[in-house]
């Protein structure tokens, strides 16, 4: 096999873990919608855990990007593919914790007199799903619009969350008994936004990846 052909097989690879890691995501984030409609402990403390696979999905692609630099050498569009590549399995990796962080609360939650999640954090969630979902799908396709799109999201996520808060603020004033509840999905609201900016930061990524232009993602 030609050193050519080793190297177009070891960036066909990384694509692939790096879909295999957004897969993951895109699983836990529907774990977590699913644990908070129920108020499942169980189900909660399984996402906690699926955390440390995503953990060992983004050092095994570390560990393959230093070694294709250091083998490969790769320059201009792949090396551009191969660095950017190990910031946004960061991003991926950040979206994951918050998803753990998130089922904390709902153990948290359960700990007390239950009371349900806001009915538009379910809305909010199933669009930082799609956000995550089309952001691999950008990287994988090398789709510049479907990036600029997640990236253009993340104004609706912010107005969710406004939102949301503000719900949460009223219900705090009119149930003083459930303060400390309403204080948690106030978090967990604040998790799910912050999941979106790190879902737009992949989308940047992707572009810069696609048209080398670093001035305008770091100027964004």
């Amino acid at each position: 096999m030609t050193t050519r052909k080793v190297y177009a097989e070891e960036l066909n690879e990384l694509a692939l873990e790096v879909s295999k890691m957004g897969g993951q995501l895109e699983h836990m984030i529907d774990e977590v919608s699913e644990a908070l409609k129920n108020m499942d402990s169980k189900l909660a403390e399984k996402i906690m855990k699926e955390d440390d696979i995503v953990d060992d999905m983004e050092r095994k692609i570390e560990k393959a990007c230093i070694r294709i630099v250091a083998k490969q050498q790769p320059v201009a569009t792949d090396l551009r593919r191969v660095t950017s590549v190990m910031r946004l399995i960061s991003d991926i990796e950040r979206v994951a914790d918050h998803c753990s962080d998130i089922s904390e609360y709902i153990l948290e939650i359960n700990e007390d007199t239950p009371v349900k999640a806001p009915e538009m954090l379910f809305t909010m969630l199933e669009d930082v799903k799609k956000m995550a979902v089309d952001t691999i799908d950008s990287f994988v396709e090398e789709d510049l619009e479907k990036s600029k799109r997640v990236a253009g999201s993340d104004d609706k996520i912010d107005n969710y969350f406004l939102q949301i808060k503000d719900n949460l603020c009223k219900s705090m004033h009119e149930d003083i008994e459930h303060i400390k509840t309403y204080v948690d999905y106030l978090m967990i609201t604040k998790y799910v936004e912050r999941m979106a900016d790190h879902c737009t930061n992949i989308a940047e990524w992707v572009s810069f990846i696609i048209t080398g232009d670093l001035d305008q993602y770091m100027n964004s």
